[in-house]
């Protein structure tokens, strides 16, 4: 894994979250105050660089918990060769997220308390070093514009900074102006998008556009799962 800010596709998604369209406002205030961590990896659909990637976001968790301040990200790009097309890209984020989440659980992390573990639940997020976290993906054949970036990428969130914006009021505001910034982009509204607590926050992660009858490919934690 290469964690080097000189990689050209570290500079790239740079570039990407300058520019105007781009609608995340959050990925770019990240980025103006230089908290947003990038890392470039091999390949999304190989666990080689699980362990690392990992002992990243265990980082970031211990960073945040000592100083819990808004917009960290990580973002973990992947040098896969193959096109993979939405479905394709779903499937192997989620054996990502599955990957280290068991490391996760391996290494004796508890989970974030204050969310869910199930990805069924409309509180759930995922956990890693005992801070939730929740997953924004992008590869080259993203349906929605936004997600489109040239290789395939993870964005790792921490799920505490939206309970801190709405706390301050501020998260509605943030939200519509996300949504205002998506509409003028894609021309469409993102039917994907709910607010938090109503639906599972898992089925926003691929950006792939799911029915109501789509099951969610993460077993969740292993000390979790309902044997039968």
């Amino acid at each position: 894994m290469t964690a080097l800010k000189e990689h050209p596709l570290a500079e790239q998604f740079r570039h990407f979250v300058r520019d105007p369209a781009f609608p995340c406002v959050g990925a770019k205030s990240a980025l103006g105050k230089g908290t947003l961590r990038i890392a470039v990896a091999r390949d999304i659909r190989s666990g080689w660089d699980d362990l690392r990637i990992h002992a990243m976001l265990m980082d970031l968790a211990r960073s945040y918990a000592a100083s819990p301040t808004l917009f960290q990200s990580l973002v973990i790009l992947f040098e896969t060769e193959a096109t993979l097309d939405e479905a394709a890209y779903e499937r192997h984020m989620w054996a990502r997220v599955q990957s280290l989440s068991d490391k996760d659980e391996w290494l004796g992390q508890s989970t974030d308390a204050r969310v869910s573990s199930d990805p069924a639940d409309p509180h759930f997020s995922l956990s890693f070093g005992g801070e939730a976290f929740f997953v924004v993906g992008l590869h080259p054949a993203a349906s929605r514009p936004a997600r489109r970036f040239a290789v395939p990428a993870m964005v790792f969130n921490l799920h505490d900074q939206f309970e801190q914006l709405r706390e301050q009021g501020r998260y509605d505001k943030l939200r519509g102006s996300i949504l205002d910034r998506d509409l003028a982009l894609a021309g469409t509204m993102n039917p994907m998008l709910a607010q938090h607590g109503t639906v599972s926050e898992a089925r926003q992660y691929s950006g792939r556009m799911v029915g109501a009858d789509w099951q969610c490919p993460f077993a969740g934690r292993r000390s979790h799962r309902h044997v039968a």
